[in-house]
């Protein structure tokens, strides 16, 4: 993988981060039951973003996936390169989202065990 695709993940991972300071996170009100809902509508809970968060590395997983069922049939303009960078791509996006996971059920078993 090239730094150029991995300053792009961070790039992205840095955007959801800045997007859950910016309000986009509306507080533990957001994690299970209804979603905070902005006056336009738009439904920014902390759900939702972890749901988009979801979506894209599934979307990323399908198109490398995609595009080596495309090369290994010979498909004309699809090139190794190309499909070696996908599934990097892919495979990036998922160890975060795994990492993700990972901390989710590190904080899970912290509030499990702390003393009422």
């Amino acid at each position: 993988m090239s730094q150029m695709e991995i300053d792009r993940v961070l790039a992205q991972i840095r955007n959801i981060a800045g997007a859950a300071k910016g309000g986009a996170i509306g507080g533990m009100g957001g994690l299970g039951g209804a979603a905070p809902t902005a006056p336009n509508g738009v439904n920014n809970g902390f759900a939702n973003l972890l749901k988009q968060g979801i979506e894209k590395v599934n979307e990323t997983q399908f198109k490398a996936n995609d595009l080596a069922t495309k090369f290994e049939k010979g498909v004309p303009g699809v090139e190794l390169p190309q499909v070696m960078l996908e599934m990097q791509k892919a495979n990036v996006s998922f160890r975060a989202l795994a990492e993700v996971r990972n901390k989710f059920v590190d904080a899970y078993r912290e509030i499990m065990n702390m003393p009422l």
